[in-house]
C-alpha cells in the first residue's frame, strides 16, 4: 500500500517539494488511510500537510463527534487541522439541488478556502480504487463522452471555478479493501457513517447493488472499468489535442458566444465535431458539470442536415444556431457590430440630421449637399454605411425604419421591382438581420436598404444637381 501510493505520487508529481497540501479529512476509512500515509510520506517528499474538516450538519451528534475525533487527531499527530460546520441542508433548499451535490459544492468550497488561508496550491483528497469503478459506471449509466468515461484523474483542475488549486487523488490506485487492511495493520480506528449505506443515494446504490450483481457475470469487473478508464483517459487527451487544433483552426469568440466556420467544421470528422460542441459548451458555461449525447449529437446532426435558419437546443438555456456560413452557440444569436434596429421601430429623420439611433451606439448623420460640392463621388463609395441620393428624387419627408409586410423596391441596377424577402434570399442576409437592417424611407418609398443598395429611382445622375449625403456613424 505503502508503495503504490509512493509511486502513485511520484508518477503524477502530485505533492512537489516545498508544496503545502490540504487534506480533506472526514474521519472514515479512506481519508484516515490517506492521512496516514501523507504524514509518513511528509519528510521524504519535503510537503507541508494541512488537515480540513467539514461538519455537514446533516448527521446530528454523530457529525459533531466526527469533528471532534478528526480534530483531536490532528493535534495528536502534530498537523496544524481546521473544522468547520456549514448548513448543507439550507445550501441545498436555497439553491433547489440535491442534498448530495450541496455536500460536494459546500465541502469543495470549504477546502479551497483552507488551502487560501494555509497558503496551499492543492488539496488532496481519499478517492480510491473503487471509487474510480463507481464513477465511471456511473457516467456510462447516465450517458457521457470519453471526458466521462475516463473517470476521475490523479491531478486535475480544482472543481471551483475561478480557482488555480489542484485537486490530487494518491488513493486512486488502491482498493478499498486495501486501504481497509492499511487501517487494521496500523491499529487505526476510522469513523463509520452510516449514510454510506443508504440505498436511494445513486452511487451507494452502484457500491451495494449493481456492482456486486455484475461480479457475479464477471469477477473481474473492477479491474475492467478500471483499465476502460485508464486507456480512455489516454484516447481522450489525444482526441483533447486534435480538437484543440481543430477550434484554432474553425472557431472564434465573441460577446457570449461562440461562432464556427460552418463549412470547416462540416468538414471535419464526427468525433471532431462532437469535441467543438462540448468544448463550446464548456467554455460558455464553465460550471456545467454534464454535457450528454442527447444534448450534443442532435447539434451535431442538424448543423449536417438541416438548411440555414435551424436551431438546436443545447444544456444550461444555450442553443446552437445553424447560419448559412457559420454556426453559432450562445444564448441568443448575437448581432454583428452595425447600426442595426429593433424589430418594427420607426426613427424620424428632419434634415439636416443627427439623430442617436436606439441603443445609442450609433447615429445617423444626414444632409443635403450640391453636387459640385461633394469631395467623393458617388460612384466610387465603398463604405457600406453611406450612401449618396439625389436629393429631388429623395424629397424632404424622411424616415429610418425596419421592413413591413409588402415591402418592395427597385434596387439599383434592376429594371424591375422586388419585394425584400426577395433581396435579402439573394443577397444571403442571414434571417435573424432581416427584421433589423435599417431602411431609409421616403413617403413610404424605400430609398435605400442600408449597407446593401439604394433604390434605382433615387441614384444620383449626370442631372442630379443636390446630393442627400447619408452616413450611419459609429459613436454618440
Amino acid at each position: 500500500m505503502f508503495k503504490t501510493v509512493r509511486e502513485t505520487i511520484t508518477r503524477h508529481n502530485l505533492l512537489p517539494a516545498g508544496s503545502t497540501v490540504v487534506v480533506g479529512v472526514s474521519g472514515g476509512p479512506d481519508s484516515l488511510c490517506l492521512l496516514h500515509l501523507l504524514k509518513r510520506l511528509q519528510n521524504e517528499g519535503g510537503f507541508a500537510l494541512h488537515v480540513a474538516h467539514l461538519n455537514h450538519q446533516l448527521r446530528g451528534a454523530e457529525a459533531d463527534a466526527d469533528a471532534a475525533f478528526v480534530a483531536a487527531l490532528a493535534t495528536a499527530w502534530s498537523l496544524p487541522v481546521t473544522v468547520e460546520a456549514r448548513d448543507v441542508a439550507a445550501h441545498a433548499r436555497a439553491s433547489k439541488i440535491s442534498v448530495e451535490e450541496a455536500a460536494r459544492e459546500a465541502r469543495y468550497a470549504f477546502l479551497a478556502d483552507v488551502a487560501a488561508r494555509a497558503g496551499a496550491d492543492r488539496v488532496a483528497v481519499a478517492h480510491h480504487a473503487d471509487d474510480q469503478v463507481e464513477t465511471v459506471l456511473m457516467h456510462a449509466l447516465r450517458g457521457a463522452g470519453l471526458a466521462g468515461l475516463r473517470g476521475m484523474l490523479p491531478d486535475s483542475p480544482y472543481p471551483v471555478r475561478g480557482s488555480d488549486l489542484r485537486l490530487v487523488r494518491p488513493l486512486l490506485e488502491a482498493t478499498r479493501a486495501e486501504i481497509e487492511a492499511y487501517c487494521a495493520a496500523h491499529d487505526l480506528q476510522p469513523r463509520f457513517d452510516r449514510s454510506n449505506l443508504d440505498t436511494t443515494i445513486f452511487r451507494n446504490r452502484l457500491r451495494h447493488e449493481v456492482i456486486p450483481y455484475l461480479e457475479t457475470i464477471n469477477p473481474n469487473i473492477r479491474r475492467v472499468l478500471r483499465h476502460t478508464a485508464a486507456g480512455l483517459a489516454d484516447d481522450y487527451a489525444f482526441l483533447r489535442q486534435a480538437v484543440n487544433e481543430a477550434w484554432d483552426a474553425v472557431a472564434r469568440e465573441e460577446d457570449e458566444a461562440i461562432l464556427f466556420a460552418r463549412d470547416g467544421w462540416r468538414a471535419l470528422h464526427p468525433s471532431l465535431q462532437r469535441g467543438l460542441i462540448r468544448k463550446a459548451v464548456r467554455r460558455l458555461r464553465p460550471d456545467l458539470k454534464d454535457i450528454n449525447w442527447v444534448h450534443v449529437e442532435p447539434a451535431r446532426r442538424l448543423a449536417m442536415e438541416k438548411p440555414p435558419g435551424k436551431q438546436a437546443t443545447l444544456p444550461a438555456g444555450l442553443t446552437l444556431f445553424h447560419e448559412r456560413d457559420s454556426l453559432v452557440i450562445a444564448e441568443r444569436l448575437p448581432l454583428p457590430d452595425g447600426p442595426f434596429l429593433q424589430p418594427g421601430q420607426d426613427v424620424p429623420v428632419a434634415l439636416p440630421a443627427r439623430v442617436a439611433l436606439p441603443g445609442g451606439r450609433w447615429q445617423l448623420l444626414a444632409e443635403i449637399v450640391a453636387r459640385d460640392d461633394l469631395q467623393a463621388h458617388p460612384r466610387t463609395n465603398v463604405d457600406r454605411w453611406q450612401a449618396f441620393l439625389d436629393a429631388a428624387a429623395a424629397g424632404p419627408r424622411l424616415s429610418l425604419r425596419t421592413r413591413r409586410p409588402g415591402d418592395r423596391f427597385q434596387p439599383l441596377g434592376m429594371k424591375g421591382h422586388m419585394t425584400l424577402g426577395e433581396f435579402f434570399i439573394a443577397q444571403k442576409v442571414p434571417v435573424r438581420l432581416r427584421d433589423r437592417i435599417p431602411l431609409l424611407v421616403s413617403g413610404g418609398r424605400i430609398i435605400w436598404v442600408a449597407g446593401h443598395r439604394l433604390d434605382e429611382a433615387a441614384k444620383v445622375t449626370e442631372t442630379t444637381k443636390k446630393v442627400l449625403w447619408v452616413r450611419l456613424l459609429p459613436g454618440e
